[in-house]
């Protein structure tokens, strides 16, 4: 989705609109989201696949609410608003889709394998790798930026996890396959559902090969502390470690690249701001929240109602869907002052851009470290970016992201 400011005084409807609809968002939604926190706290929808209700949210301060309370909202029947209606078939079984006490079963453990004190140990070898990955760029020339950065992700978890490094193509193209199976680049003349199927294959044949390596070799890593790990007495079966690995790898997958490529995109619309926000790591640091912010790749998050309640003034009954715009929060103008300039200097900066609660993204501080590690890298070789040619977004009612983005890239005349 481009990302624009609403012009001043604009208001668009919101009422007559399929919001589950990918093609919607092939336009910036960053109007109708205003006019919707301007209008109300709650609207009423209909996920037209299935006939059901469900009720959007799109101001911070209900967002903020909804992903942090499991007790009454719960993330077992679906995250997105795909399983409004229908549920996930994975439900109750992987980390994003269960609660507490259960999702600290899984949690534990691998933060273990993900948390700050191992992403830290292993600093030099996750730059030396986004080095590496960023090096055409850092290089000069002309080259496509949101391309390279679908394996930002695999070069920073894929170790951390115990992914060897030649499954990494294949993990970042069908995990992007399966949120947007209807995005031309990955549809490739099948129906949504062929689409789908072949990636689910092709991603489940990997990780049954890596499962199979982890149990006669088991190492200190995640797929390692899955295939050891119980909850409720149990180990988990493979089925349930191969859906826990597409969980967290959906998750990096479907965000970091994309906070990537938004974040390049800014600064080149701005050239003027390229110095100042990479003059050091404490200011790249702020760019890299406030390009989550700016980007929020997860335009929603939807949760389940577990018993009766009420929110801003509306009564909700146990069983009701109900999605919180995490991207419409995310410029709540009660929250963010003058939330449509990108301001690589905002502080504080409480965005929702990797969720709350217990379940804020266990990939966090390797998303931060990452970003951080290749604008670091990029301010250090580069005096400036500009665009090379037109930007391809991804079709999604989901994720933000950006599928093709050439750019050209200045090096830098002598290093800073």
């Amino acid at each position: 989705m481009e990302i624009t400011a609403p012009p001043a005084g604009q208001h668009v409807r919101y009422d007559d609109v399929d919001v589950t609809d990918p093609g919607v968002y092939e336009e910036c939604q960053h109007a109708r989201w205003r006019a919707m926190r301007a209008d109300t706290a709650v609207t009423r929808h209909t996920a037209p696949a299935t006939g059901d209700v469900f009720w959007g949210f799109p101001r911070y301060a209900e967002c903020d609410r909804i992903v942090k309370d499991h007790r009454v909202f719960g993330s077992e029947d679906g995250t997105i608003l795909a399983s409004v209606g229908v549920g996930d078939s994975a439900g109750g079984r992987t980390i994003t889709l269960m609660d507490p006490p259960r999702h600290g079963d899984i949690r534990r453990p691998t933060m273990r394998t993900l948390g700050h004190s191992v992403v830290r140990k292993r600093a030099a070898g996750i730059r030396e790798r986004v080095r590496t990955l960023a090096q055409p760029c850092l290089d000069g020339g002309e080259h496509d930026f949101a391309k390279l950065m679908r394996l930002l992700p695999m070069v920073v978890i894929g170790e951390l996890m115990g992914i060897p490094d030649r499954y990494w193509e294949t993990i970042a193209h069908y995990t992007t396959a399966s949120i947007a199976p209807d995005d031309p680049e990955y549809v490739s003349g099948e129906s949504t559902h062929q689409t789908l199927r072949r990636a689910h294959h092709e991603l489940f044949a990997c990780f049954t090969e890596i499962i199979d390596a982890k149990r006669a070799h088991p190492g200190e890593d995640l797929i390692s502390a899955l295939i050891t790990l119980e909850t409720e007495g149990a180990p988990l079966d493979d089925l349930r470690v191969a859906l826990n690995c597409y969980s967290f790898l959906l998750g990096a997958n479907s965000t970091t690249p994309h906070v990537a490529s938004h974040t390049l995109l800014a600064l080149a619309e701005r050239p003027h701001l390229w110095d100042d926000a990479l003059a050091d790591p404490s200011s790249t640091t702020l760019l890299v929240e406030e390009g989550a912010r700016w980007t929020t790749p997860t335009n929603h998050l939807v949760r389940r109602v577990r018993e009766d309640t009420e929110v801003a003034g509306t009564t909700l009954r146990k069983g009701d869907w109900v999605c919180a715009w995490v991207a419409s929060a995310n410029r709540d103008e009660s929250v963010f002052p003058d939330p449509y300039t990108f301001d690589p200097t905002r502080s504080p900066n409480p965005h929702l851009a990797f969720g709350g609660g217990p379940h804020y993204c266990i990939g966090a501080p390797s998303s931060r470290m990452a970003l951080g590690m290749l604008f670091d890298e990029l301010g250090s070789a580069l005096e400036g970016v500009e665009p090379a040619g037109p930007i391809t977004h991804l079709r999604s009612n989901w994720i933000n992201g950006i599928t093709s983005m050439p750019m050209r890239f200045h090096r830098r005349r002598s290093s800073r």
